[in-house]
């Protein structure tokens, strides 16, 4: 079957349909999930036999710098969808700073999609951005079909991004309430300084040490009061500390609609093993010590951490301070889009996690934070035909020849891993396989309608 061909039906030994593994054919048609058979009723038609691989929803990474239009050097709609093509994501979210404009305006989501138009080998959407005084540009914005906003509560690293105190928040939420919506918080806070500032800035511990968990402890304390205050969907993005989750499971209980996520490095990385200049592995927060990543894996296991995305925030290698291997001048961001699947299953497997948990983690509950839940994380009836097909048991090195995203820099350089990506299917079309991508990039760039609240007006 030709690379960028509608595919009729797969057949697969392996189909993983809620939490069951079993034989089928998932027969496609408009692009969407049209019936799901056994072999035996399946009749007529171009079957693609993926033998006993294993077919299930594409991954949704919610959380995904792309960068264009603006810092392109950094990465693009092209690279970036390619890159998760070959990775078995069949959906990315793209954020709305580290772009030039950030996407904070109307105005600004629509240079967005006008330069996305026409690049993207995956289904693309987007986050709107809460800055200081952007209040009246939210509602309009949920109209044009962002999926929801991201706001920080700390220097972003990007001046045309500044974040927000808590005053802009009340005011923020205010606008919020009763739309549906949801404000994803980057949760770091400025707290009292450290005695790291007189450290060797080659030492990721002096770095490690700038960082402390109590900035995000702060920042989650501030969010779930908020939270509860004015009833909007709040969303935690990439936890690495594990001391807030208490905070946050308290909030709940309390009524707050909160959820959160944690990333693949900071399940996969450990500040032990991070080397002295390796400044690949700077990102914020930070990665942090071997006994936390545990505890992490802990509530993930136990649902108090809700879903599981990259935070792919790649930059030009100059950035990274490579030659001089300062930690605190080096650009913070990891790129690992291509990689989430294998990265997650490598370790989640060992841990006695299922392949039905590798779909609710990076399939299902990044959808319903997207607001589409009714169209994608699932196969069923009715669905987009996005789907993986991969070889949990195969093993492969990450090598700079095989990576697609525009700049190589990455932690995972070298290390092998569990979980080979054979093909992807985005809207029933053939986008991946074994190595090679379509001619033409077939994503489609995805408006969210607006969502009816919970939570009357």
């Amino acid at each position: 079957m030709e690379l960028g061909s509608t595919v009729v039906a797969v057949r697969s030994e392996r189909v993983l349909l809620g939490d069951q593994v079993r034989p089928a054919v998932i027969v496609i048609k408009d692009g969407k999930i049209h019936q799901i058979l056994s072999d035996s009723d399946f009749s007529g038609g171009e079957v693609l036999d993926v033998g006993d691989s294993v077919v299930m929803p594409g991954i949704v990474d919610c959380h995904v710098h792309v960068n264009e239009p603006g810092r392109v050097s950094w990465e693009g709609f092209w690279t970036a969808t390619r890159a998760a093509a070959a990775g078995g994501v069949t959906t990315i979210v793209d954020m709305p700073l580290n772009s030039i404009p950030p996407t904070t305006t109307v105005g600004n989501f629509q240079e967005k999609m006008l330069e996305a138009t026409g690049k993207c080998f995956v289904d693309t959407a987007f986050w709107g951005g809460v800055i200081p005084d952007n209040q009246l540009e939210l509602r309009p914005m949920i109209q044009a079909g962002v999926a929801g906003f991201k706001c920080f509560l700390i220097h972003s690293g990007v001046e045309e991004f500044p974040h927000v105190t808590e005053r802009d928040l009340h005011t923020a939420m205010a606008q919020l309430h009763g739309t549906g919506s949801v404000l994803l918080f980057h949760a770091e806070m400025d707290v009292q300084q450290t005695a790291a500032e007189n450290g060797d800035p080659c030492q990721y511990s002096t770095f490690l040490q700038s960082r402390p968990d109590v900035m995000e402890m702060e920042a989650i304390r501030t969010v779930t009061k908020l939270c509860l205050q004015y009833q909007v969907r709040c969303h935690i993005v990439h936890l690495s500390s594990a001391e807030p989750l208490e905070l946050i499971q308290e909030a709940r209980r309390a009524g707050a609609p909160l959820t959160v996520e944690t990333t693949h490095h900071y399940l996969s990385l450990c500040a032990e093993d991070i080397p002295a200049k390796a400044t690949q592995f700077k990102c914020c927060p930070p990665i942090r010590g071997s006994a936390n990543q545990e505890q992490l894996w802990s509530a993930l296991k136990a649902g108090q951490i809700d879903m599981v995305v990259s935070d792919h925030s790649p930059c030009t290698p100059d950035l990274k301070k490579l030659d001089s291997g300062d930690f605190t001048e080096a650009w913070g961001g990891i790129s690992s889009l291509q990689f989430g699947l294998p990265l997650f299953w490598s370790s989640a497997s060992k841990r006695g996690f299922q392949l039905s948990d590798v779909v609710r983690l990076l399939s299902q509950q990044t959808a319903q934070l997207s607001g589409l839940e009714s169209r994608k994380g699932s196969l069923a009836p009715g669905y987009d035909a996005d789907l993986v097909v991969w070889d949990p048991e195969r093993e492969f090195e990450i090598k700079e020849a095989s990576i697609q995203h525009k700049n190589k820099l990455t932690p995972y350089l070298g290390v092998t891993l569990r979980g080979v990506v054979c093909a992807t299917i985005v809207g029933g079309q053939l986008v991946f396989r074994e190595g090679s991508f379509c001619p033409e990039p077939l994503g489609k760039l995805l408006l969210i309608p607006p969502r009816r609240s919970q939570v009357q007006l």
